[in-house]
């Protein structure tokens, strides 16, 4: 069974930074893509950015050019860096990875990490 691993939400003013960090516990067939999600309260859950394993990155409008996606593959983990951090960024964010096996792809999700974005 694989896990994600998550760390790194917290408390933050607004204009402040975090960064936030996912492991997957196994991926003895590799990992297609991994990436972020968000849902705040009262909120669908929405896509924040993503990466392949051949390293092409997708970001939601709204953070582009403040968030920063990126990963080790080697490590299976991938990081989030945010910056410039907004009171509307506010949410639970959770880790995704479509990882191979041997009976094809399958979607992982981890348990979350609270952001909040407050002064």
């Amino acid at each position: 069974q694989v896990q994600l691993v998550e760390s790194g939400g917290g408390l933050v003013q607004p204009g402040g930074s975090l960064r936030l960090s996912c492991a997957a516990s196994e991926s003895r067939f590799g990992i297609n893509h991994m990436g972020w999600y968000r849902q705040a309260p009262g909120k669908q859950r929405e896509l924040v950015a993503t990466i392949s394993s051949d390293g092409r990155i997708n970001y939601a409008d709204s953070v582009k050019g403040r968030f920063t996606i990126s990963s080790v593959n080697a490590k299976n983990t991938v990081y989030l860096q945010l910056d410039s951090l907004k009171p509307e960024d506010t949410a639970v964010y959770y880790c995704y990875a479509e990882v191979r096996l041997l009976v094809g792809p399958r979607d992982y999700w981890g348990q979350g990490t609270q952001v909040t974005v407050s002064s």
